[in-house]
């Protein structure tokens, strides 16, 4: 399985951004696809989680009403919609995918795309 993440960029604080995670191999489809952040000086941190199957979602209390996943099934595709950004939400975001099921720990999450960067200025 491979991960391919993009979509990353310089916005201002109060910008929107939309990430993209397109995942190719032998996914299946009880996978769940899974959003990190890590900021400079700082620990890997979970933003948000797709169920493949279903679509439900699961969001840190962080980002909640902020940051929207989504999924393409034609595509294979995993979207994070991130609106009213803020400084703080400046990181390397990475999409990662766990086979087996819904969590928010990093090492369920077996598979990882190589990062896309996100900087929001004040």
């Amino acid at each position: 399985v491979q991960l391919q993440a993009s979509g990353g960029g310089l916005v201002q604080a109060g910008d929107s951004l939309r990430l993209s995670c397109s995942a190719s191999g032998r996914t299946g489809t009880s996978f769940v696809m899974g959003w990190f952040r890590r900021a400079p000086g700082k620990e890997r941190e979970f933003v948000g989680a797709i169920r493949w199957r279903g679509a439900d979602t699961y969001y840190p209390d962080s980002v909640k009403g902020r940051f929207t996943i989504s999924r393409d099934n034609a595509k294979n595709t995993v979207f994070l919609q991130m609106n009213s950004l803020k400084p703080e939400d400046t990181a390397v975001y990475y999409c990662a995918l766990n086979p087996e099921g819904m969590s928010m720990i990093a090492s369920r999450f077996i598979y990882w795309g190589q990062g896309t960067e996100v900087t929001v200025s004040s």
